[in-house]
């Protein structure tokens, strides 16, 4: 069973637990109401329980029939109206946040318009889905199945030998960004990275003249979380910048999933900061060919595990197609 918590990938449901004597929920929004994303605000339309640090609230009015538009819309809205209006010494908590105000779509008849928000996401979702079939298009994804090299991998991926490596004496010495105050930003088309998950990290596009760390390299902000870069970049000094960039793209994405499991796991937070002495010091599990990283076995691996998922988001979105083809035929 989904458990949720405070946090904002796979939306806050980070654990498994038994199903026993838990308070199953399901077509409801969930907000976090703790630490750096409290009051991230999603739908979950599938089963889960709240595990800590979070809560579930659903539509009031039972004569109020609502689907996943609608909750999608609502989630939407609640979120804009709160996320980032609180923080960590002010808690995204329903006591605080239940007063607060949101904007709806009405009729004229100043009833709030639920077939206005229905319609109004279904044409966003239509939008999203031709514009998913262009980039799988044009990024080349439309072949997504597996080399004989590539079931193989993943067959034998429990068999796979591993070493500890230790960062440095793999990618030398980790970088550290330089702090870029948001009042001395000046707009333009590089991106800057700052510690957080909102945005991969992004908080803003910067012109001004700063290092620009290249492109297939790995960052680590403050709180330990680690990130691909297959971009060039700036970063302010809560970031740490690991040089994978002699590696191949898939092998620096799999190096970059094992330091992100050995330096996020709840050391680093606001009281103590991950800063790139500490990415220097950081051993990893990786892929070995005897004593020395096996970089094509991860590239392999991470190849299989790319078109495992674009297989699921083809369908997805050639499924969504048919649907809105035969709506449109009719």
């Amino acid at each position: 069973m989904p458990a949720l918590t405070a946090g904002i990938q796979n939306q806050g449901l980070n654990n498994y637990v038994p199903k026993n004597n838990a308070t199953i929920l399901k077509n409801v929004i969930s907000i976090s109401a703790n630490g750096k994303n409290t009051g991230a605000t999603f739908y979950q339309n599938k089963e889960f329980t709240v595990l800590q640090d979070a809560y579930a609230i659903r539509w009031k009015d039972k004569n109020d029939i609502l689907n996943d538009c609608h909750y999608l819309f609502l989630a939407g809205t609640i979120s804009k109206a709160i996320y980032g209006n609180y923080e960590w010494t002010n808690k995204a908590g329903w006591e605080r946040i239940k007063t607060d105000k949101i904007f709806l779509p009405i009729t004229s008849a100043k009833k709030i318009d639920f077939d206005f928000i229905e319609e109004f996401i279904a044409e966003l979702e239509e939008r999203s889905v031709a514009e998913l079939e262009a980039w799988l298009r044009a990024a080349g994804f439309e072949d997504y199945n597996l080399t004989e090299r590539e079931q193989i991998a993943l067959k034998e991926i429990d068999k796979l030998e591993y070493q500890i490596f230790n960062v440095e004496e793999l990618f030398g010495k980790s970088t550290r960004g330089k702090r870029l105050k948001s009042a001395d930003r000046v707009t333009g088309s590089l991106p800057f990275v700052t510690a957080g998950e909102t945005d991969e990290g992004i908080s803003a596009f910067i012109g001004n003249r700063v290092t620009i760390f290249p492109a297939n390299t790995t960052t680590i902000d403050m709180f330990g979380s680690a990130k691909y870069r297959n971009y060039e970049y700036g970063a302010d000094d809560h970031i740490a910048v690991v040089h994978t960039q002699r590696l191949q793209e898939d092998a620096a994405i799999f190096v970059t999933s094992a330091i992100h499991r050995s330096s996020h796991n709840g050391q680093f937070d606001y009281g103590k900061n991950f800063y790139a002495k500490d990415a220097d010091t950081l051993n990893i599990m990786l892929p070995a060919n005897g004593v020395v990283p096996d970089y094509s076995k991860m590239a392999t691996i991470i190849s299989a595990v790319k078109k495992l998922v674009i297989k699921d988001v083809a369908e997805y979105a050639n499924k969504k197609i048919r649907v809105a083809q035969q709506v449109a035929a009719k």
